[in-house]
Order: structure tokens, then C-alpha cells, then sequence
């Protein structure tokens, strides 16, 4: 199979029913995606495909239709996304764990909602996770980010 992954062109030999995280992790050799729960509950593993958060433990990657974006393809030779600069200066990480999930999720957030109200956050990032309680942290840092990206346009 043939994915377009953080802008390369890769392919993969795997069963087609391979989760698209192990693929990811185990053949392509991007680590950023985590494995949490295996059930897409948590959102560790969340990746972008065109834009949008997909659970990538249980998308078999026989069905992957798209250009799937990890952390690892969001930044730019310019410098981090605003979403990643914002998850620093808001100081949001403690374990880190989850945070990749987190960040994806909010920078599709992001993308549909440029300026999101409180409620809109809750709503984007109730299906994440944080084991360390960081929530209130990433609210913030998800306003900043707003504002950074507002600032840059």
C-alpha cells in the first residue's frame, strides 16, 4: 500500500487490517501516535486524515483514504504550529502521554473553528484523555493558539 504521510509518499507492507498506528510505529518508523487504549477511547493515537481527528488504533490501514498528518508533520521549517508553541507556553505537559492525541485534536479544532468559545473546546476534546488532569491547561493553550493564529493571519 501506498500512504501519503506528513507530506512523503510511503509505502507500507502490512495486512491490510493492520491498525494504521502499527503501521505507522512498527513500519514507517513515526512514533509520535501512542497507544493508549487500542479501543479509540483515549485519543492518544489521534492523527489527522485531510484534516480530520481519526482514531488511528482502530482504522484498519487497508482503509486509509487520504493524507494522514501526524505531530510529527505539523510543524514547519518556519517554526512550530501555533497549537504546539501554545501547548509550551501554557506549559500544559506533565507526563506527555497523551499529548499528541491532544495537540492533533486541537489543531483540527482549529481548522474548523478559528476563534472556539470554551464549550466548543469541551466539546472538540472530550474524548481525550489526560491521566495528569492537564484540561484546564489545554483550554488555555488551545485560546492561545487561537490568538497566535489570528495574529499570523
Amino acid at each position: 500500500m501506498n500512504l501519503t504521510v506528513d507530506g512523503k509518499s510511503i509505502e507500507i507492507d502490512a495486512d491490510p487490517e493492520m491498525p494504521l498506528l502499527w503501521a505507522l510505529r512498527d513500519i514507517a518508523g513515526i512514533l509520535g501516535p501512542k497507544f493508549g487504549c487500542g479501543i479509540a477511547a483515549c485519543g492518544a493515537c489521534t492523527v489527522l486524515i485531510d484534516g480530520s481527528p481519526v482514531r488511528s488504533c482502530v482504522l484498519p490501514v487497508g482503509q486509509v483514504e487520504g493524507a494522514v498528518t501526524t505531530i510529527e508533520g505539523i510543524s514547519s521549517p518556519a517554526g512550530l504550529h501555533p497549537v504546539q508553541q501554545a501547548w509550551l507556553d501554557e506549559q500544559v505537559s506533565q507526563c506527555g502521554y497523551c499529548q499528541a492525541g491532544q495537540i492533533m485534536t486541537a489543531v483540527a479544532l482549529l481548522e474548523e473553528i478559528a476563534d472556539p468559545t470554551d464549550e466548543d473546546i469541551d466539546n472538540a476534546m472530550g474524548g481525550n484523555l489526560c491521566r495528569c488532569g492537564t484540561y484546564p491547561k489545554i483550554r488555555a493553550a488551545i485560546h492561545r493558539a487561537a490568538s497566535l493564529k489570528l495574529a499570523r493571519s
